[in-house]
């Protein structure tokens, strides 16, 4: 199967996306280039242009690419990706890895944009002036590490408090990419350990702030 190619950079299309895709494959053609293939388009409307998209790949094996500046479009659709600033590629990547590990400034924006929601910043700020001891950790799930059961052995295997604080799962056509929120206190040897134990189960940990 030829794999979609998605390219971070603000451009404008029209709305009758499915009409003038019918027209691009009448030549049948190796590639098809979609330029804003969502832009200013509704919620329901966009899904059903991805969803058409993704048929589309499937079925022809076309290549597809996309130009987009609509992260959530690429985590939905694209197998790879391609980040734009000043008219250079500054970073490209598989979506998984780009997800996980973004390593240029752009790109962490851009991915913030569906793995962390604007709310998170004040839901971690109000806990650390609610909880000024123990930890604030952000935990990153990527592929089968979203199943773990992770939360639960903390609390089987250390005599610490774990606080959920906020939490999102997303869906890449390569598998799935998440981050966790969290909120560790107890004794500091134990709170330690955990984050340790963490960090042995291919999970990303940054600790946030200390109490």
């Amino acid at each position: 199967m030829r794999q979609r190619r998605c390219l971070s950079l603000p451009v404008e299309w029209g709305t009758k996306a499915e009409s003038r895709n019918r027209q691009a494959l009448a030549n049948n053609p190796k590639v098809l280039l979609g330029d804003e293939a969502t832009s200013a388009l509704d919620p329901q409307t966009t899904d059903q242009i991805l969803d058409l998209l993704v048929d589309i790949n499937k079925r022809l094996g076309l290549t597809i690419v996309l130009i987009t500046h609509e992260m959530h479009v690429i985590r939905k659709i694209c197998h790879q990706v391609a980040v734009m600033e000043g008219g250079k590629i500054v970073e490209t990547g598989p979506v998984l890895e780009v997800f996980k590990n973004p390593q240029q400034p752009i790109t962490k924006r851009f991915v913030h944009q569906v793995t962390e929601p604007e709310e998170t910043k004040e839901t971690v700020d109000h806990l650390l002036e609610r909880y000024p001891h123990g930890r604030v950790v952000q935990l990153t799930f990527v592929g089968e590490g979203t199943e773990q059961p992770l939360i639960t052995n903390l609390i089987r295997k250390f005599s610490i408090t774990v606080n959920i604080v906020q939490g999102k799962i997303s869906q890449t056509q390569d598998g799935s990419y998440g981050t966790l929120f969290i909120h560790l206190d107890g004794e500091e040897g134990d709170v330690a350990r955990a984050i340790e134990y963490i960090g042995q189960h291919e999970v990303g940990v940054e600790v946030i702030s200390n109490g």
